[in-house]
């Protein structure tokens, strides 16, 4: 349609030049003493048109070759930078691709064009760190000077640096992007790293509650990692029974009902005569859930001579877990430290029914030791022998 427009424009106009010179009869006098020239109006509309045209391809010609200069000048800069950007999208490439060595020649080569020399630099300075050149890493880094690339450089150092184990100069260098106002998520995984390198695990469950609640840490991750700072801290308090308790409380509920954290808080507790605390630790973790560890660990809350309550609730968790071979052992050894010798040894033989030959040896070896100590006790001598004999051949 346009192509159209113009056509018509353009035959249009030619029509009306033609009308124009076909009915225009006037003329041009120049005078120039003592010559007079006379000439039509259209061979002098004419004559302008050509002369606006000479003059108009001298001063054109004589533009482009005053420009020639600059133009191979710009010509040449455009060949260097394409040149530079080839070498850093090669860079990139390779260093994904995991050859580092070319990577860094590369990145060498893109320093070539200024604007993006520094950004090269980051690439070369990861790829002298995946073979190990520390001194090419540093020197690399050093390169990068540009305010605007400096939160660019110092997350990049914190995360090599991380990765070579030197968690002390990652953190260090967290805290200087940090003092900047850099308070990213990937930071926080470079901090969780170097915390958990240094086994500062107060800050390893800060930073892994922190990140599972903005959803950067798969939930299985982010619950390992709580579950190691848990043990470690609870470890660290494990003869202090007040730090140990001040600990627990700061615990969220679903924390404190995970089974490798309930577990030993609830065997510190006991171990610190806090026997109330740990049976509490253990129920409440067993209705979130059932596990073997807890009902095992269960045993060792009771209070001597106090345990009635215990054996009541081992009774009424047996409604809902009938071949739970774990709780017949735990509810046996409750029962014997309240010397209630019939009950006992049939939880113990109940025990040793429903338990995996396989998989649980090690429960059936406890099962037939407890056993023959319940013998001794009750002067059953030769029963007690076979149990024993029972135990060490599982043992073997």
């Amino acid at each position: 349609m346009r192509l159209l427009f113009w056509v018509t424009v353009l035959f249009g106009g030619a029509v009306g030049l033609a009308l124009f010179t076909q009915f225009n009869h006037s003329n041009v006098v120049l005078f120039y003493p003592p010559y007079r020239v006379e000439l039509s109006l259209n061979l002098a509309l004419a004559l302008l048109l050509l002369v606006f045209f000479v003059v108009w391809t001298i001063l054109t010609t004589v533009r482009h070759l005053s420009e020639m200069p600059a133009r191979a000048a710009a010509y040449r800069e455009r060949s260097r930078m394409n040149k530079a950007q080839a070498a850093l999208r090669e860079s990139i490439e390779n260093l994904f691709a995991g050859r580092f060595a070319r990577a860094e020649r590369a990145a060498r080569d893109a320093q070539a064009w200024e604007d993006q020399a520094q950004t090269a630099a980051l690439v070369g300075a990861r790829a002298a760190h995946r073979m190990q050149e520390t001194e090419r890493r540093d020197a690399w880094m050093a390169q990068v000077t540009d305010p605007e690339r400096e939160q660019a450089r110092l997350v990049s150092m914190a995360e090599l640096l991380v990765d070579a184990r030197d968690a002390e100069g990652a953190l260090e260098t967290i805290a200087q992007l940090q003092s900047q106002g850099g308070r990213q998520i990937h930071v926080q995984r470079i901090a969780l790293r170097a915390h958990q390198h240094l086994k500062n695990w107060s800050e390893v469950l800060r930073l892994a509650r922190s990140l599972e609640k903005r959803n950067a840490l798969h939930p299985v991750l982010a619950l390992r990692l709580k579950q190691m700072a848990c043990e470690a801290m609870l470890d660290e308090r494990r003869n202090d029974s007040e730090a140990l308790y001040a600990f627990w409380r700061t615990l969220s509920a679903d924390e404190r009902r995970t089974a490798r954290i309930a577990e030993p808080a609830a065997r510190y507790f006991a171990a610190l005569g806090r026997q109330n605390e740990a049976r509490r630790i253990v129920e409440d973790a067993l209705k979130a859930n059932w596990d073997s560890r807890l009902v095992l660990r269960y045993a060792d809350c009771a209070e001597p001579g106090h345990a009635l309550p215990q054996i009541q609730q081992a009774e009424r968790w047996l409604v809902e877990h009938p071949a739970d071979a774990d709780l017949y052992y735990t509810l046996g050894v409750l029962c014997l430290g309240e010397k209630l010798w019939g009950k006992a040894q049939s939880n113990f033989e109940r025990a040793l029914k429903y338990a995996d030959s396989d998989r649980q040896s090690r429960l059936r070896v406890r099962a037939h030791l407890a056993l023959a100590r319940l013998f001794e006790e009750t002067e059953r001598p030769a029963e007690a022998q076979r149990h024993y004999r029972e135990s060490a051949m599982l043992a073997a």
